[in-house]
């Protein structure tokens, strides 16, 4: 029988779960308290934790922080209400697995239990079925070793092509070291599953990853996140607050898109860096770090240095290791590798059955840019397999722009004739129906300028309106018509 424990302030919470729980063939242990809980955690050794995410005497986020340092692979489920999401869907970021809602419900409950504690198990089992090849590794004919199982711990899908091997070979190379390394690539090519990789390989493996986006923090809040605060340092300062720095302590800090900390906090993280210490915010005391820190960024840290944009002191202290993660179009031999793969997670999310994709998808998936790379590619998938009704996902479930792209591709490339039919004047080579009417073209060229805006600002739809110079209902009304 699997145990859990439960950690909950309220003593009705504590007992239900464990009446429902306890049914359901759980062994439950509860505590009211983050301090009975660690102590707890220690003496049952449980194979998954529920904890409120306000208790008492410690908050959720220091919590987790202590479960993830002494038992890294049991997974954390949030209770929380609903003016809470938000922080609890950042502190999943720190490695809890997901987060439940009050009021309770049981059948979610039960759910959400058992795919977290059979999903624990399946990341313990894929450990001992991985065999990275060695640097250099090859058969006999001089070509590099296939490796035998293509998903890492982590559930991410390396790849089977040459390009792919060259990627991971290099992650094998760096990540038995300490070297800091820079990650490049594109937005959604994989830069974060990347470093958590690097971290599964290392010697740090059983101590906290803990990831930053820094593009999405602001900066008067970026000091605080990296560095903590004590109760009092500032307004707003109620309590004090543990940083991503003392979070990440014995472990890996990752840190995406750094080139948007401001250049105050820069200076704050070179001393960090070279001195490996610490204060927080408002605090006197030093803490001692032993912390490796890996970066991400989608320009070129050495340009943005010249341009006085990042400091070049820091771009040299990060440098000591480079990896390129390349675009999802430069990996077109993986790209139903990666497909299947999320259509699989797609499956187990939404109880469907979907069992492939039709050849015309095949051929529409190979031929697609993918400028939103691995985490578009999902999100496609995701959509389809809602939308599909069959055994295959067919192209009516595809947006617009995937389906059509060749056809977009040719007119972008072709403005001569893109204004000529414009203006009136283009003439057919077989007639009046050969080229494309007034109509088509200024619909395509408006589905390209909505489309532009929309990957420019991350598809926030309130700033594309203001871009585009229209509100928000007539830019919703121009996505369904162009089913974007």
């Amino acid at each position: 029988m699997k145990k859990i424990v439960v950690v909950d302030d309220e003593a009705d919470i504590c007992f239900l779960l464990k009446r429902f729980l306890s049914k359901n063939d759980f062994i439950v242990e509860t505590a009211q308290n983050g301090k009975d809980g660690l102590a707890l955690i220690d003496s049952v050794s449980p194979d998954l934790v529920m904890t409120d995410f306000r208790l008492g005497d410690i908050t959720g986020t220091e919590l987790l922080t202590a479960i993830k340092a002494k038992r890294p692979n049991v997974p954390v489920l949030i209770i929380t209400g609903y003016s809470d999401i938000k922080v609890a869907v950042s502190v999943m970021k720190l490695g809890a697995y997901d987060y439940i809602t009050k009021p309770l419900f049981p059948d979610e409950i039960l759910v959400t239990v058992k795919k977290a504690i059979a999903d624990a198990e399946s990341s313990k089992n894929e450990d001992n079925e991985y065999v990275a090849p060695a640097a250099g590794e090859a058969t006999e004919t001089g070509k590099p070793v296939r490796r035998p199982h293509s998903r890492t711990k982590a559930g991410y899908v390396m790849g089977q092509s040459e390009v792919s091997d060259n990627l991971f070979r290099q992650v094998d190379l760096v990540a038995p070291t300490n070297f800091s390394v820079i990650i490049y690539g594109e937005s959604g090519s994989g830069k974060e599953a990347i470093a958590q990789e690097i971290h599964n390989r290392s010697k740090r493996k059983d101590m906290p990853f803990v990831a930053m986006d820094c593009g999405a923090i602001s900066k008067e809040l970026a000091g605080s996140e990296l560095f903590g605060h004590e109760k009092g340092s500032f307004t707003g300062a109620l309590q004090t607050k543990i940083g991503h720095f003392e979070m990440a302590n014995g472990g890996t800090l990752f840190l995406d898109e750094v080139s948007n900390l401001s250049y105050e906090i820069q200076v704050a993280l070179l001393r960090v860096v070279q001195e490996r210490k610490m204060r927080r915010i408002g605090g006197s005391k030093e803490i001692d770090l032993d912390v490796r820190i890996l970066v991400a960024s989608n320009e070129r840290l050495l340009e943005s240095a010249k341009n006085g944009k990042f400091r070049e002191d820091l771009y040299y202290r990060f440098n000591e290791f480079t990896i390129e993660v390349p675009a999802l179009r430069n990996r077109r031999d993986d790209m139903m590798l990666f497909a299947n793969s999320f259509l699989e997670k797609t499956n187990a999310e939404l109880g469907k059955n979907v069992s492939g994709f039709s050849e015309e998808v095949k051929s529409d998936f190979i031929n697609y840019s993918w400028p939103g790379n691995l985490r578009e590619l999902k999100n496609v998938i995701k959509r389809a397999t809602l939308l599909s009704d069959g055994d295959l996902i067919e192209e009516k479930s595809l947006p617009f722009e995937i389906v059509n792209y060749r056809k977009l591709k040719d007119l972008d490339e072709e403005p001569n004739v893109l204004a000529a039919t414009i203006n009136g004047t283009a003439e057919s080579q077989d007639g009046d129906d050969s080229k494309p009417s007034l109509k088509t073209v200024a619909n395509e060229a408006e589905y390209d300028m909505i489309m532009q805006v929309l990957r420019d600002v991350n598809f926030n739809k309130s700033k594309a309106a203001r871009l585009l110079n229209i509100d928000r209902k007539t830019l919703y009304n121009k996505m369904k018509q162009f089913d974007i």
